[in-house]
């Protein structure tokens, strides 16, 4: 079997897994995918959990997907990744989240379609949100404390 059929594979049944039980672990997860008969080390799986958009959340592995999919306009499900919110200029807010999680928080608020959000850039923990300027700042910081609770 070449490689990447086993990569796709190997993808498909940790969505599956994923969606099945609770795995909090890679080492856990490569343990499970070696009992179903996929090839399996804790670098291919760390490489296929990033490339899948998986979040760890607590004590555990989510698919992007799942946190997002009921998201609109709500974001209670993702409010426990929003760790501080704090302006930085006029027009520019900083937004941290636990490691990991700032994509899935940023594609969220872009999905919500906020009218003071000119745009986001994520990392890996941290969120830059543009605005027209201060008014609009004030606006988004008020809804972010009041969204995320923080």
């Amino acid at each position: 079997m070449s490689e990447v059929k086993q990569q796709l594979e190997r993808r498909a049944a940790i969505i599956s897994i994923l969606r099945e039980q609770a795995v909090g672990r890679q080492q856990d997860l490569v343990r499970v995918l070696r009992r179903q008969g996929h090839h399996a080390t804790q670098s291919s799986v760390s490489r296929d959990l990033r490339e899948l958009g998986v979040l760890k959340a607590g004590d555990r592995y989510v698919l992007m997907s799942e946190v997002l999919e009921p998201v609109n306009g709500n974001f209670d499900a993702l409010a426990h990744f929003v760790r501080e919110i704090r302006p930085a200029g006029a027009s520019l807010t900083v937004l941290k989240t636990t490691v990991g999680a700032a994509q899935s928080v940023a594609v969220a608020m872009d999905r919500a379609q906020w009218p003071e959000v000119v745009g986001t850039i994520s990392g890996d923990d941290t969120i830059f949100i543009a605005t027209q300027g201060a008014s609009q700042q004030q606006k988004l910081l008020r809804r972010l404390h009041s969204t995320f609770r923080v």
